[in-house]
């Protein structure tokens, strides 16, 4: 049985050049598993009389190699993120903010008090503020406690 699952481009056209945007859903982007998976499986069905080039092959593996790395700069990327949005909370300890609040009812509107403390909160980094956590996407200005 034959499978034929497309020619692979020599590496050296892909240089220089930004690959399109993925237009699939949140979700939806093949993973290492399933790269892997689709190679293996290319492998075993290849005809045996007509085997696949050695160039395609190495050139698979270099795209899976470099699936595998961008999604560990990703990773990395999201941690540093984290870490200075959290150092970026911390510093506004003991300055006084003004902030809106978000929610139903009597609870809409403005607030402002000096903040206590920071932390990281599973929606992202957030101040205290009195009895209240305050995310910092709603804090609205800083200053200086006193002013």
């Amino acid at each position: 049985m034959t499978s034929s699952i497309g020619a692979v481009p020599p590496a050296s056209q892909g240089f220089g050049q930004q690959p399109p945007a993925p237009a699939s859903a949140p979700g939806a982007e093949m993973g290492k598993d399933a790269f892997l998976k689709l190679l293996v499986t290319q492998l075993k069905y290849q005809d045996p009389a007509s085997p696949a080039d050695g160039t395609t092959f190495i050139a698979q593996l270099a795209g899976f190699t470099q699936v595998e790395k961008l999604s560990d700069l990703a990773d990395t990327e999201q941690k540093l993120l984290s870490t200075q949005e959290l150092l970026g909370a911390s510093t506004m300890i003991g300055r006084t903010v003004d902030y809106t609040i978000a929610g139903s009812g009597s609870g809409n509107g403005n607030g402002s008090g000096v903040v206590t403390s920071a932390s990281f909160a599973s929606t992202g980094p957030t101040v205290r503020v009195g009895d209240r956590d305050v995310p910092l996407s709603s804090i609205t200005a800083v200053r200086v406690t006193g002013t």
